[in-house]
């Protein structure tokens, strides 16, 4: 099975030279992608260095968003290679050559359609998660209590115990797709600019029966690069995700206009909150 990965950069070509430099010689990689997504700094200058038959840079002409960006990348990729799979990966990820092997060998499995490993953060092991229903999403824009979402979509801890972990959604930071399936829903949905973008493959991909799995015996290091932190602001952040979140919700997901006004209202309560906490924090 041959493999192409798509690695997105965004004023972080630091972090991605670094991947670079890990992969480069992988041979079960048949081509590397890293979109530039329109950096402000000299990031292409310095990754158009490690360019070859093998490392093509592509550069964006604007920025719009994470999931334009990824989609920019999988063009080019299934325009210019004969790939079976796709593996979407942030550029601050550390992963082995054996690690890919043994996810890759999961899609010989029909019923399996994406696959992902746990992954290692500095605060502690993620892995994957439920789709959010609409308790959970009000919950999400309570003022104070929006981690008890987490604990509210999180599986237990025992259904991480064998091999394999059919799940909902797993996280964009590494992961892998059949290529054919990827092409079925139409790679990422380019209506978000930040946030959601997994939990609407999640969706799309169980509507229409195929399975997402993560494999436990493979663990992969995300050192949680800060460049979206110092591009955007705490407020500039919530307030995309949240307009991700009613998206989903309207588009996707497909909630009826009351439960849709409830979310909205709950989100704007949690906006004021946040701008009276900031102003006092100033």
């Amino acid at each position: 099975m041959k493999n192409g990965i798509v690695i997105l950069n965004y004023n972080d070509s630091e972090n991605t030279i670094l991947m670079l430099e890990d992969i480069k010689k992988f041979k079960n990689l048949d081509a590397i992608i890293v979109v530039d997504n329109h950096s402000t700094d000299n990031s292409v200058q310095k990754l158009k260095a490690y360019e070859n038959k093998k490392i093509k840079i592509v550069v964006a002409d604007e920025n719009r968003g994470y999931g334009a960006g990824n989609n920019i990348g999988i063009n080019y990729l299934l325009k210019n290679y004969e790939i079976d799979n796709i593996i979407i990966s942030n550029p601050d990820i550390i992963v082995k050559e054996e690690d890919i092997d043994k996810l890759v060998a999961n899609l010989k499995n029909k019923e399996v359609a994406v696959i992902a490993p746990t992954i290692q953060e500095p605060l502690g092991i993620s892995r994957g998660w439920k789709l959010p229903t609409f308790q959970s999403e009000i919950v999400a824009n309570i003022p104070f209590f929006h981690f008890l979402e987490n604990k509210i979509l999180s599986y237990k801890e025992e259904e991480y115990q064998t091999h394999l972990t059919q799940v909902d959604v797993v996280k964009g930071c590494f992961f892998i797709i059949k290529k054919d399936i990827f092409k079925k829903i139409h790679f990422f949905d380019e209506n978000t600019f930040l946030y959601y973008e997994e939990i609407i493959i999640g969706k799309k991909l169980k509507d229409l029966g195929y399975k997402t799995y993560i494999d436990n015996d493979v663990t992969i290091i995300h050192a949680l690069s800060q460049s979206v932190d110092k591009s955007i602001n705490r407020i500039n952040k919530f307030k995309i995700l949240k307009e991700s979140q009613y998206y989903y919700e309207k588009y996707i997901n497909k909630l009826d206009i009351f439960k849709l006004i409830l979310i909205r209202f709950s989100y704007y309560v949690n906006l004021t909150v946040s701008y009276i906490i900031n102003i006092f924090r100033k």
